[in-house]
């Protein structure tokens, strides 16, 4: 049985739907399955006037107390399509796809490229947008096209147009003055709905020992309990969480909202921490750090529905 392309919900709490388990109530929650999915959630939303906002897997970014007053559109469309040519493979993935678990599948069929990514949390299409990376790799290195939603239409571009860089692009850039309000019909910023990665054949065996290292890496270096991942890009140079650690931060916490004792830019949430409990730390220990070292933070999380209380970059 075909699933509907687009499930509309009303008054959806999305803390649930995010990694770091903080975040108001969606007025709709927008599930979409297809790029058609998409053009009926921003349709329905301009019948009725309201904002428009993206929701990935819900990593990277920090969702207001308040909630959202419109329409969450939450990404869904989780195909892998993959097509070889001799010892290589063009693989189209929709953007709602687990990063996770598009690795580990593409890696036990055999393909090289991705392993980095073991354990990496969100969607194909949040790591697209926000050139997600790790461990020596990240999606720039790998991905030959993506697939916008721009003004109804679909187009495929190259990922020289993307302006990617350190753990962002000009897809993110363009995002971040519509993160308060949300987008409205006349300035609906193009929406990754799919991407297209190149990958080459290998050992599967190699690969398999490859994920499981990272995997391992990754454990021990993560800290447990409900988080965004890292919270501050690291300064060039530099360890965003060295500097932390090195302010005398580790443990320091406002409300339920924690610096991690495993990793200091890792900020936990130890049970009911509130959007206000993180923006306030967030707050603090940037602050704390730019007065210690003289290293002023940028913070790598998104914050939708509400402001930092500092102007980011």
């Amino acid at each position: 049985m075909s699933m509907p392309e687009l499930i509309l919900t009303e008054f959806v709490p999305l803390a649930a739907l995010t990694s770091w388990r903080i975040g108001g109530v969606a007025r709709y929650l927008a599930t979409v399955r297809s790029p058609h999915g998409v053009a009926e959630a921003i349709a329905f939303a301009d019948s009725r006037m309201l904002p428009v906002w993206i929701l990935g897997g819900g990593s990277n970014m920090l969702i207001s107390d308040e909630g959202l007053p419109g329409v969450v559109i939450r990404m869904r469309d989780m195909h892998i399509d993959i097509t070889q040519d001799f010892d290589c493979a063009a693989v189209h993935i929709g953007a709602g796809a687990p990063m996770a678990g598009t690795v580990r599948q593409l890696v036990n069929a055999g393909w090289a490229g991705m392993a980095w990514a073991e354990g990496l949390p969100g969607t194909v299409g949040g790591a697209v947008y926000g050139n997600a990376g790790c461990y020596g790799g990240a999606m720039a290195d790998t991905v030959q096209s993506v697939d916008l939603w721009r003004a109804g239409n679909i187009q495929t571009v190259p990922p020289a147009v993307l302006g990617f860089g350190y753990r962002t692009s000009a897809l993110k850039q363009h995002a971040v003055p519509h993160l308060v309000h949300g987008m409205h019909a006349g300035d609906i910023q193009p929406i990754v709905v799919g991407a297209t990665i190149r990958l080459q054949r290998a050992d599967q065996q190699q690969l398999a020992l490859q994920l499981a290292d990272t995997a391992v890496l990754r454990k021990s270096k993560t800290p447990q309990g409900s988080s965004c991942g890292s919270v501050f890009k690291n300064p060039p140079g530099d360890s965003a969480g060295r500097l932390i650690e090195a302010a005398g931060l580790k443990g320091y916490a406002v409300g339920t909202a924690v610096v991690a004792e495993r990793h200091a830019n890792y900020i936990i949430n130890r049970g009911g921490a509130t959007s206000a409990d993180v923006r306030a730390l967030v707050a603090h220990i940037r602050a704390t750090v730019a007065t210690q070292s003289g290293v002023t933070l940028e913070p790598e999380v998104q914050i939708l529905g509400e402001e930092w209380p500092f102007n980011a970059a």
